[in-house]
Order: structure tokens, then C-alpha cells, then sequence
């Protein structure tokens, strides 16, 4: 298992030094900082004073070389619009993100386990039925959309929700409310699937056959065996959330990384934007992590 890990951890650390590298250079694409924070009539002297605080008047190489060596000391650089460390600024927007996902996602497992177990133990029923034909519309539902025909509903139409803002449990409603329409569509039908195969099995036949409770059986002998291709797209979808937050943050003026990092590209603010990419690449990576050693302890098979 130790093994598996070591393995896992270079992977993870060479397709991050390839996203820093990648990152680092296409967003030099997106033009001269002094042209957004020095006054037009700035003069040659002022912007060579701003790129030379900056470290902007180097060649591309040197300043990655430069970028890299602090890098390697976790020193992330200063933001150039906030004049504080690029680092503090991410990990106060990421706290936000974070807890955005987690409640999304916790949502979102429960009740698409529920869903999912209840319409396989009775395939073809009503309720499996209609489980089915709700998950496949909200699996193919686009979040974008989805955000701006809730903000039309029910924050202009009715003025039942703010349309952005944390300030009060009813600033998260919407955000909560679309993020958790696509991944609950998805899992829910990996769950019937998986459940529907494992309710066949003999040891299910034979509890039924014992007058074992409907709850028992679902819930305590085949949901535990069904779980396995679940913990997978769990896995998947929460990182989905990490990354589509980005669209969801930015139509709700939600204060996370994702609001973050589209805002620090439009104001060329570098070091932000790859603190950004990498706290949350190194999210992901622990998230997949997670995911391989709720595998093991589910299969034990799978430690060997």
C-alpha cells in the first residue's frame, strides 16, 4: 500500500511541475501588468520602476528559473493588486471553495445513495422510473445555465434568495442548490447500477429468503459491496466541484478560489494565479488520495 502511495505521490508531482511550467507561461500571454495598474500616461521610466519591482523586466526563462527557486522555499510570490503574499490571499479564498464543496458534496452522497439503492431494489417501479428520468435531466443539465434560470427565478422573479454574497445561510442556497444538480444526477445512476447487480447476488437472495428487513438488506448487506464503483465517481465529482466552482463562484460573486483565479487573470496578477492552480491541484491530489485508501479499507484485497 505504502507502495501504491510513493507511486501515486510522483505522479501527482510531476503533472503538477508540468501544470506550473504550462501556467507560468500562457498567462505572460495575457499582456503587460503597467497597463492595468500605472495611469496611461505613465511614463517609460515608471513602468521600467514597475517591472523591475516586479522581477517583470527579466526574460520569461529567468523569471520561472527565479519563480521556481522560491517556490522550492514555498515562497509564492506577492500579489501585485493586494501587495500581500499571493499564498495568504489563495488560502482565504480557498476556505471558502472548501466549504462550499464539502457541504455540496455531502448533500449530494446521501441522497444520491438513498435514491439510487431505493430504485434498484425495485427495478422498473414508479419510483425508479421517475429516480431515472429526474438524475439523467440533471446529469445533462449544464451549471452555467442552470445558475442564471435560478438567479432569473428565484432571485429576480420571486426575490426569494440574494443573488451573491455569504453573508447569511440564504446566500448559499443557490450555490449549494445548482452545484448539487449535475454530480447528483450522475451518481445516482452509478449507484442503482451498481446496486442492482449487487442485490442479484446469492447472499441477497438467501437474506430475503431469511425474512431479513428491506432496510437491512439495502442499507447493511449490499450497499457496503456496491460502493466501490461509487466511491470512484464520488471521488471524480468532487474534484468537479473544486474545478467547476470557477463558473459557479463567478455568476454568484462568490468569494472563493475560483472567483479568485478568474479575477487575477483579467487583472494579470501572476502570482496568484499560480498559487491558485497549485493549492488546488494539491487539493485534488489529497482528494484522490482519500479516495484510494477508502478503496482499501472497503476491499482489503485491494491493499496487496
Amino acid at each position: 500500500m505504502l507502495t501504491f502511495i510513493r507511486k501515486r505521490s510522483m505522479a501527482s508531482l510531476i503533472s503538477l511541475v508540468g501544470l506550473v511550467v504550462l501556467v507560468f507561461f500562457l498567462s505572460r500571454l495575457t499582456g503587460d501588468p503597467t497597463d492595468l495598474y500605472l495611469p496611461i500616461d505613465a511614463s517609460d521610466e515608471m513602468r521600467a520602476q514597475f517591472r523591475e519591482l516586479y522581477g517583470l523586466d527579466d526574460p520569461l526563462i529567468v523569471q520561472f528559473g527565479r519563480y521556481v527557486g522560491n517556490l522550492v522555499q514555498l515562497d509564492f510570490g506577492e500579489s501585485i493588486r493586494k501587495a500581500r503574499p499571493a499564498i495568504d490571499v489563495v488560502l482565504e479564498a480557498f476556505v471558502w471553495t472548501l466549504q462550499l464543496a464539502l457541504i455540496t458534496m455531502a448533500l449530494v452522497t446521501v441522497a444520491a445513495v438513498v435514491v439510487g439503492s431505493l430504485a434498484a431494489f425495485r427495478v422498473g417501479g414508479f419510483f425508479d422510473r421517475v429516480s431515472g428520468i429526474l438524475s439523467l435531466v440533471a446529469a445533462s443539465a449544464p451549471d452555467f445555465w442552470i445558475a442564471i434560470v435560478a438567479i432569473v427565478v428565484f432571485a429576480v422573479g420571486l426575490g426569494w434568495l440574494p443573488t451573491s454574497g455569504t453573508g447569511t445561510v440564504w446566500h448559499w442556497i443557490l450555490p449549494i442548490a445548482v452545484l448539487f444538480i449535475r454530480p447528483f444526477g450522475l451518481i445516482v445512476q452509478v449507484v442503482r447500477g451498481s446496486m442492482i447487480s449487487t442485490l442479484s447476488s446469492a447472499y441477497v437472495k438467501t437474506a430475503r429468503a431469511k425474512g431479513v428487513r428491506t432496510r437491512s438488506i439495502i442499507f447493511v448487506h449490499a450497499l457496503r459491496n456496491a460502493m466501490l464503483p461509487v466511491i470512484t465517481v464520488i471521488g471524480d465529482q468532487a474534484a468537479s466541484l473544486l474545478n467547476g466552482a470557477v463558473v459557479i463562484e463567478t455568476i454568484f460573486g462568490f468569494p472563493g478560489v475560483g472567483k479568485l483565479m478568474i479575477d487575477s487573470i483579467l487583472q494579470r496578477d501572476f502570482t496568484v494565479v499560480l498559487a491558485s492552480i497549485i493549492v488546488t491541484a494539491l487539493a485534488i491530489f489529497v482528494m484522490n488520495l482519500l479516495i484510494d485508501l477508502a478503496y482499501a479499507a472497503l476491499d482489503p484485497r485491494i491493499r496487496h
